[in-house]
């Protein structure tokens, strides 16, 4: 096992392996062990949990997993890190890297896979971890959120900002599609930040940890979930217009007099923006233009 938490160890496995940071993957790697150990506790992480960590790196945070948790499989897309992060974890029985991309992983059939069925779909639920790439945050967790995987908790570091987003309630600058889509799977708590200065390199901005505790059913009921999810990007396409304007100028295909019988039906003032819609209005504007048009 090799010691990854100072820049100095890490630069040191980095020639050694003739390892660079590329910035195209986001790659920066956390240094601080007391930030890894707040991690660790945000997880809540019993010696029967089984743990999926997207993005290992070099493997700081991985070990630490493997040490409070039944198993931990983490998934790699790098393989220039893979034999770097096979050495952090000699001796780590419990630990099990997989090269592959997170974007296109079905994780309950990894974990399935991994487990003999004892994890995954229509079996226990596991949690995931993650130090998520900034180019590729809002992907891979609508990815993780719309694959409906059997994960019971998320504890996620993430851009500061974009942190702000997860959280944010209506009118809020940050506030968006995705702050509804997030909520709308669970309940998102920003935990603590993390100052750019605790990574190696450097990135140019700070992150925060955020875990998101994933709902038994989604917040609000819809009847359609495509089309609520198609609704709110239309809302949001053009947000300084108001709510009427932004999706009668979509392309779902509305027509201006169907939208203001839908809003005023729902409650919701035309003249407002979209921005300013709960998660609760917009199931029932969803459940309006559907009835409408059905």
């Amino acid at each position: 096992m090799i010691q990854t938490t100072s820049p100095s160890a890490i630069r040191s496995i980095m020639q050694r392996y003739g390892i660079s940071c590329r910035k195209s993957m986001g790659q920066n790697f956390l240094t601080d062990k007391n930030i890894i150990e707040k991690i660790i506790a945000a997880a809540e992480l019993k010696d029967t949990d089984l743990v999926v960590e997207i993005g290992p790196g070099l493997g700081a945070l991985t070990v630490q997993i493997a040490l409070a948790a039944e198993k931990v499989i983490a998934v790699e897309i790098d393989r220039g890190l893979i034999a770097a992060l096979a050495e952090a974890l000699e001796g780590v029985q419990n630990a099990e890297i997989v090269q592959g991309d997170a974007l296109k992983t079905d994780f309950d059939l990894l974990v399935g896979e991994r487990t003999g069925g004892m994890y995954g779909e229509n079996a226990k639920k596991y949690k995931l971890m993650a130090n998520l790439p900034y180019y590729i945050t809002s992907p891979i967790i609508m990815h993780l959120l719309m694959g409906r995987f059997n994960i019971s908790v998320m504890v996620i570091m993430i851009q500061a900002e974009v942190a702000e987003r997860l959280a944010a309630l209506p009118g809020r600058k940050a506030y968006g599609a995705l702050s509804l889509a997030v909520q709308y799977f669970t309940e998102p708590e920003i935990l603590f930040r993390v100052p750019r200065t605790v990574f190696y390199p450097k990135p140019g901005v700070d992150s925060a940890v955020v875990r998101l505790s994933v709902r038994a059913e989604p917040a609000v009921f819809v009847s359609d979930e495509t089309a609520f999810f198609k609704i709110i990007r239309a809302a949001f396409g053009k947000r300084r217009k108001t709510i009427l304007n932004a999706l009668t100028g979509s392309s779902l295909d509305l027509d201006r007099e169907t939208c203001l019988d839908a809003l005023r039906n729902s409650g919701i003032d035309p003249g407002r923006r979209g921005e300013t819609l709960s998660l609760a209005e917009f199931a029932a504007l969803t459940e309006s233009i559907l009835k409408a048009n059905a």
